[in-house]
């Protein structure tokens, strides 16, 4: 059974999740397409496993979290918590992602061709994210390791209690947030810029990894300081 298809409007997220956790591998499917989803949450979560997900429409909230091998893509835009705490793989939003998008993500790839809203990348533990649009407020708020390209602008207090990820935006930030400060890019950040770009798919060919500014944490939150009276 190398493909299966799903119909949420006459089956159920439950039928589909039960799909992926306990038979697709047993059956050999390499691929699961995933139709009418109208906003339905948790699609395609947990997955732990190497197939392929198409998810085509809309998806609500925590769709493909926790995802581990798998590829998922979302022909439409996805709700708050897409590839939340996501491990490994690949999951592609092919519109808008809204909240917290890739919260947590200790690994693997987030693709968003569009848009994301506030806190994208909160928490961020390795994996890398690469938006096409611009991002809200507070991404990458509290991010520890991992990278984020933003190719549009970024909202206020980007990179708020940064740690060891590394952000590279090419359009106007609003302000940066405490201990975030920009640096100088290096060779290796282009060509870092160059790569993510690439892994990320033809949509994003036209931006040149040049154009980009890096950044990153002053470490000055790294250690409790009594005399810094809340200024960083």
């Amino acid at each position: 059974m190398d493909s299966v298809n799903f119909d949420l409007a006459s089956g159920s997220v439950t039928d589909v999740n039960g799909f992926l956790h306990r038979e697709a591998a047993k059956a050999g499917t390499r691929k699961v397409l995933i139709s009418n989803p109208d906003g339905a949450h948790n699609i395609a979560v947990g997955l732990d496993l190497p197939i392929e997900v198409e998810i085509d429409g809309h998806a609500g909230y925590y769709a493909a979290g926790m995802n581990k091998e798998a590829k998922v893509t979302i022909s439409g835009s996805a709700s708050t918590g897409v590839a939340e705490n996501m491990m490994s793989g690949r999951v592609h939003v092919k519109g808008f992602a809204s909240n917290a998008a890739g919260a947590s993500a200790h690994g693997g790839l987030l693709v968003i061709e569009g848009d994301a809203g506030l806190r994208c990348g909160i928490s961020l533990k390795g994996a890398d994210i690469v938006v096409k649009g611009s991002v809200g407020s507070f991404s990458a708020f509290m991010a520890q390791a991992g990278r984020i390209v933003i190719c549009g602008d970024a909202g206020d207090a980007l990179g708020d209690s940064l740690y060891e990820a590394v952000i590279y935006v090419r359009g106007k930030v609003k302000s940066l947030g405490a201990d975030a400060r920009e640096e100088p890019m290096q060779g290796a950040d282009v060509e870092a810029v160059a790569q993510l770009l690439r892994a990320a798919g033809p949509a994003f060919a036209e931006f040149d990894p040049k154009e980009f500014r890096r950044i990153a944490s002053a470490r000055s939150l790294y250690h409790w300081n009594a005399d810094a009276n809340q200024e960083y």
